[in-house]
């Protein structure tokens, strides 16, 4: 996206005259965006000396059009292709639907039930486990199989409402902790599981500044894969996870995905096994805006309220991960601030705030704001919420043509 003329582009398109057009709550996609960063993190991880295995974390973006450009990279089954990886047997129904091999599907599932392997189970999809009970449900199921393992270091860096959750000092419900890996070995051997693949998932919104500390937490995870190895565990791949983030707001630099590479092959580079990487904010966030009017503008108790017609069930990023947004005014782009306001929503809930205290140009009812960098984590995690329908999607692939996806 960029500002010409005063007036926001997105995919080289006017976004006020799009949402005029199509109506608002609107994303906007420009799907260049997301094939270009696939690209870029599969390349610099190649330059490292890694075998490259890049998916899309599609919980931060399942639309069909996305996928299809994804698809497009590489042919099916090829090393350089770009996969999926998938939480839910929905997301890997959706995932054959469109055009992805089994094969090329990482399935990451929590608390996975005997309803979960009624699907998964009888497709030659890679499966991750992260408990030790289920490394007996899913030997019971599938005695013989491959599969992985998702440890926990207890070392992650965590930004936001996100810290602690995957990976840290506190108990979470994901991984097997260093103490449990004899036990989770005996395990999977005792059903004759195989494990194949190191799993585990260190960040959320990781950029330059915290490539330190990244650095630092790998270590542990890289002892509890050479202990794996040294258990016998034929290991074929590392996965890292995701939480690779896109810088959003003044001062923030973007992650160095050479030097985000240097390190990983630092620590697995040795082993001979191909590295994965499963991404959802880099390849997905600078794809998309959000596009909402403005119906109400009104200051109350010395706070000035920007009301829109949208509310966080249509983007709830801020809400769940804490990530602070930036807003444009899609006519008057450039337009400095000149107040501070509270971005509130239309969800009959007193927290349906995007924002508090922004620094703001001056704005209108009827002027049309888009949330810029909101293409991952937002559109797919929709909810019904006071029965608020979804909002509406364009996907651009070039500046000629779009495809649209059903919206109010």
């Amino acid at each position: 996206m960029r500002i010409e003329g005063g007036r926001l582009l997105v995919a080289g398109r006017d976004a006020e005259a799009l949402a005029r057009e199509h109506g608002t709550p609107l994303y906007v996609y420009d799907l260049r965006r997301i094939g270009a960063q696939a690209v870029a993190l599969r390349d610099a991880l190649a330059r490292a000396g890694l075998t490259p295995r890049v998916r899309l974390a599609m919980k931060a973006l399942r639309d069909e059009p996305a996928l299809r450009l994804l698809r497009s990279l590489g042919p099916p089954g090829d090393p350089a292709a770009v996969g999926l990886d998938a939480c839910s047997p929905g997301e890997v129904l959706h995932a054959l639907e469109c055009g992805f091999l089994p094969e090329e599907i990482s399935y990451t599932g929590t608390n996975v039930s005997e309803r979960d392997l009624d699907v998964i189970a009888p497709l030659p999809l890679h499966i991750n486990v992260d408990l030790l009970t289920q490394i007996d449900r899913v030997g019971r199921r599938c005695p013989g199989r491959a599969l992985g393992l998702r440890i926990n270091p207890r070392a992650g860096v965590m930004r936001g409402h996100a810290q602690s959750l995957y990976a840290g000092a506190r108990p979470t419900k994901f991984g097997i902790y260093e103490e449990d890996l004899e036990e989770a070995v005996a395990r999977a051997a005792g059903h004759g599981l195989s494990i194949d693949t190191a799993h585990f998932h260190l960040a959320n919104g990781m950029l330059d500044d915290e490539l330190p500390a990244f650095d630092e937490a790998l270590a542990v995870a890289q002892r509890m894969v050479r202990r794996l190895i040294a258990a016998g565990c034929p290991l074929k791949e590392v996965n890292v996870g995701g939480g690779l983030g896109t810088p959003l707001h003044d001062g923030e630099r973007r992650l160095d995905l050479n030097a985000y590479a240097g390190i990983l092959a630092r620590h697995f580079g040795d082993l001979g096994v191909a590295v994965g990487v499963e991404p959802g904010e880099l390849l997905t966030n600078e794809a998309g805006v959000l596009l909402a009017e403005v119906v109400t503008v009104e200051r109350r108790m010395g706070t000035t309220f920007v009301g829109l017609d949208c509310g966080w069930n249509v983007m709830n990023d801020h809400r769940l991960y804490g990530r602070d947004l930036e807003y444009v005014v899609c006519g008057r782009a450039d337009a400095p601030p000149t107040q501070r306001v509270t971005f509130a929503g239309h969800i009959n809930e007193g927290d349906d705030l995007f924002g508090e205290d922004v620094p703001f140009p001056q704005v209108a009812e009827g002027d049309v704001v888009a949330m810029v960098s909101a293409g991952g984590y937002s559109q797919s995690m929709w909810t019904d919420h006071c029965g608020r329908p979804r909002a509406g999607a364009l996907f651009f692939a070039d500046r000629a043509s779009s495809v649209g996806t059903p919206g109010r």
